[in-house]
Formats: C-alpha cells, sequence, structure tokens
C-alpha cells in the first residue's frame, strides 16, 4: 500500500515524508510540480518510492491506476502564493485538484488529510472553525476557503477520514525554496548573517513597530498533529493549526538574533537593547499590502484539543531557536 503526499517536495509536504520515513514507511508516492528544480534538495534525504509530476499523477488516478493500493492521502499540493493575481490557475490548482483527491479518497474509503489555511480568515479578529469568522481577502484564500466549503457540504455522505488543517504562520526547516514567501524567521536568520541587523515593517492599524501579532506555529508541531490524525482515522474535521498563542514579529526577531548571539559566544540582549543597537531596524510599511495584511492571528485550538490532541506547542523563543540551530548546522 503507497501513501500519497502531494506537494512532496515542498516545505509542508517534504517535512511530512519525512516523518512518514521516520516511521520505516517507504512506499510513498511524491507528487510536485518540479518547475522550480530547487525542490529537489528537499527530498534528498528521503526515501520515496516514486515521483510523478502533478499532471501525470492525475491522469494515473484518473485511469484508475491507484485503485485499492493507497493507504493515506496527504495533499499539500497548492499554489500558496498570496499575491498571484491568476484566479483561474489558482483555482485549477488548489480547488479542482483537491476535489480530484477528496473524490478518489471517499470512493476507496481512504483517509484524506489536507492543506487548508488560516488565510480563510481574512482580517479576523476571531479565528474559530466557523462559517461566520471566514472572509478570504484574496483568491488564494479564497480557492481554500471554497474547499472546505465542499468538504462540509459532503459531510454526512463521507466514507473515510477527512481533514482539514488551518496552517497559520508555519516556520521550520525546508523552506528554503520558498523565497519572498518563507518564513519571517528565515529572512531574519539570513539578513542577520549578512549584514548584522533585521528589518522588520513599521506598525500600521494600531500596532506599533514590529508589534503585528501572528500566530508562528514551528513546522515540528505542524507534523506532529499531521501524525496524530494518521494514528486516529476514527476522527474527521477542519481544525485550526496554530499554537493558540499571538505573539509579535519583534518576538521572532529577538528570538532569532539571540540564537544567532549565543552561537558566536555572545549574550544575549533585550528588544530594547537591540534598538539601540540598530540590530532590528524597522522599515515603511508597504502601500500594497494595506489593507489586505492580517496584523493579528491568533488559532481558537479548542475543537483541535477535543478531539484529544494534548501535546504543547513549541512558543516563538523555543522554535525559533531550534530553527536557527538547524539552518546553522547545514550552513556549517
Amino acid at each position: 500500500m503507497f501513501y500519497i503526499v502531494t506537494g512532496a517536495a515542498g516545505f509542508i509536504g517534504s517535512n511530512l515524508v519525512k516523518a512518514l520515513n521516520d516511521r520505516g514507511i517507504g512506499n510513498i508516492i511524491a507528487v510536485d510540480n518540479m518547475k522550480q528544480a530547487d525542490k529537489f534538495k528537499n527530498l534528498v534525504d528521503c526515501d520515496i518510492a516514486d515521483y510523478m509530476s502533478k499532471e501525470d499523477f492525475i491522469t494515473q488516478l484518473n485511469n484508475g491506476m491507484f485503485d485499492g493500493d493507497v493507504a493515506a492521502v496527504l495533499h499539500q499540493g497548492a499554489c500558496s502564493d498570496t499575491m498571484e493575481t491568476d484566479g483561474r490557475y489558482m483555482m485549477k490548482n488548489n480547488f479542482e485538484y483537491s476535489i480530484d483527491l477528496l473524490d478518489f479518497c471517499q470512493d476507496e474509503d481512504i483517509p484524506f488529510l489536507y492543506a487548508s489555511s488560516a488565510s480563510v480568515y481574512g482580517m479576523g479578529p476571531k479565528f474559530s472553525e466557523s462559517r461566520e469568522f471566514e472572509s478570504p481577502l484574496n483568491v488564494y484564500a479564497y480557492s481554500k476557503f471554497l474547499f472546505d466549503q465542499i468538504v462540509r457540504r459532503r459531510w454526512h455522505e463521507r466514507t473515510a477520514q477527512v481533514v482539514g488543517l488551518r496552517y497559520f504562520n508555519v516556520y521550520g526547516s525546508r523552506e528554503q525554496h520558498k523565497g519572498r514567501m518563507a518564513s519571517v524567521a528565515y529572512h531574519f536568520f539570513n539578513q542577520y548573517r549578512a549584514e548584522g541587523f533585521v528589518k522588520l515593517f513599521e506598525g500600521c492599524e494600531g500596532y506599533a513597530n514590529g508589534g503585528q501579532l501572528r500566530d508562528f506555529v514551528s513546522i515540528e508541531d505542524v507534523v506532529k498533529v499531521n501524525m496524530h490524525f494518521l494514528d486516529h482515522p476514527d476522527q474527521s474535521g477542519i481544525f485550526n493549526l496554530g499554537t493558540g498563542k499571538a505573539q509579535s514579529f519583534n518576538d521572532v526577531a529577538v528570538a532569532a538574533v539571540n540564537a544567532l548571539r549565543i552561537s558566536q559566544g555572545e549574550s544575549k540582549l533585550t528588544l530594547e537593547q537591540m534598538h539601540q543597537q540598530k540590530l532590528i531596524r524597522y522599515i515603511s510599511f508597504p502601500e500594497q499590502l494595506k489593507g489586505k495584511y492580517q496584523s493579528f492571528t491568533q488559532a481558537d485550538i479548542a475543537t483541535l484539543r477535543k478531539v484529544g490532541y494534548s501535546e504543547p506547542f513549541y512558543s516563538v523563543d523555543e522554535g525559533t531557536t531550534r530553527y536557527v540551530n538547524y539552518l546553522l548546522s547545514k550552513s556549517s
């Protein structure tokens, strides 16, 4: 039996492939679009049974190649660029693709775990898995939102596990290929090593400089939650996947800079000390993001806790420190 991971060479997908490997599972079909060739590096230390492009995979899926031979589908494949303006591409790649896989999994009675997004909540301020709180601001968010609605409409007809995970601000290993879409933790690491300081946005919408708040969640925790649901095929639903605690961009910057300072034998500094030494600097808030920027996100994780997921989540300081040390180990 095969495990199918879509978006397998991407950030979250490759971490899930590695997690399956760590469980002794190597019978994995890795599905991805390798137009960005550097993504292959995410799979170099992973074991897979086969690689397929998305187009070939869908053709073979519709031709019945995988019928009766799949244990579960972990669907992470999507265009995640929130600035993408080609709505037809976004809906075909994110919405229609997801429906094809949902149909297959329901026909085959197999678990279907898929990536939703916290972007469905728009500007918030409440982030709870209920229709009245959902108001996407861009076509990426709308593609995720609309598929969640399809899942809800078919809820009582399902034949097997269906789990949608609304990822908040995920950071961690195997995201280097994402460029400008990589996490702020990754950018802060590179900025500090290259220039000796990090850059954050000035305040907006009532927030102080660097004071915008997000629910930053480590990829390590994201993997744990996915594995939890694989281990509990009786549990279905749409769940927020964040820490449940919003922290500021300043917090991420302080954690990243201090982790790098410690690696160099230097002492930790406070945010104020970093300001004084100009290790943290603020840049103008981009005009094109005004009115389209989530200045506050915080996952309501009550539903996740209710189904029995009880593991603690890494704080920004804990998770960022672990991530910086990982990046240092890869660059040494």
